[in-house]
């Protein structure tokens, strides 16, 4: 099943910044990413997380985006309170190339380290019996007595950086409920920090307007899961990505 469109539109601004990106950096391969969307459902009118991005950042630098990275090669080794959903992984298998099992679950817990390393909130679930050691970016888990958990994620989107770009991701784009945050880390959001500020913004409003257009795709599609009812596994997940010199949408299957 394939839908082709032009998936959102740039500002002029964005189109020449996009062309002198193409000009000027040599085919890089894309890597492996993931991003974390928390949604707070509390209220009527749901609220996303984003983060600004510090101006000298090379990857779209004082922009709004959702938290999130490269996937580590240590990702797949972490112990976990529970492992991904068998219908999170099923949809994380879809698409070419094939995703290993092992890779499904990298992807799932770099979304959640990414979200603790750069916003300080943190997913996880208490440790049964003896805590294995957890260091590096694992270390706030460690420090609450907490194993990550990746049971309560929904896979929204898969987007590919077009070429041409500086950096290149194949990012998985994951959501969860702001309820499964467990641990709170201070301190991480400074002027010196990747992230600069962190904003809990309604769907549709204004902080949200001056968006790089993938992570405005991402953010639609998202609304428009919300709005029927409870995130399930079951709903089609778009991949975005670039051919023929146009953004083309698809549906992993």
């Amino acid at each position: 099943m394939t839908e082709t469109a032009q998936a959102g539109k740039e500002t002029d601004k964005e189109k020449v910044h996009d062309q002198k990106e193409a000009d000027h950096h040599p085919y890089f391969r894309p890597r492996d990413a993931a991003t974390l969307i928390l949604v707070d459902r509390s209220a009527s009118v749901p609220k996303v997380l984003v983060g600004k991005r510090h101006d000298k950042v090379v990857f779209m630098p004082g922009k709004f985006v959702f938290p999130g990275g490269r996937v580590d090669k240590a990702d797949h080794r972490v112990p976990v309170a529970a492992p991904i959903t068998a219908e999170l992984q099923a949809n994380l298998f879809k698409g070419s190339p094939k995703t290993e099992a092992s890779r499904a679950k990298s992807l799932a817990i770099a979304a959640i380290r990414e979200a603790c390393e750069e916003t300080g909130l943190c997913l996880g679930r208490k440790a049964e019996g003896k805590l294995p050691k957890l260091e590096g970016p694992w270390a706030p888990f460690a420090d609450a007595g907490l194993l990550p958990d990746p049971s309560g994620l929904f896979l929204i989107a898969r987007a590919i950086t077009p070429p041409g770009r500086v950096k290149r991701f194949d990012t998985r784009f994951f959501t969860a409920d702001a309820s499964a945050i467990t641990h709170r880390v201070e301190g991480v959001i400074h002027a010196d920090a990747e992230l600069v500020e962190l904003v809990w913004v309604e769907l549709g409003s204004k902080p949200l307007a001056d968006l790089h257009p993938m992570t405005r795709n991402v953010l639609n599609e998202l609304d428009k899961r919300l709005a029927t009812g409870p995130l399930s596994h079951d709903a089609p997940v778009p991949f975005f990505h670039f051919y023929g010199g146009k953004m083309q949408k698809d549906i992993l299957a």
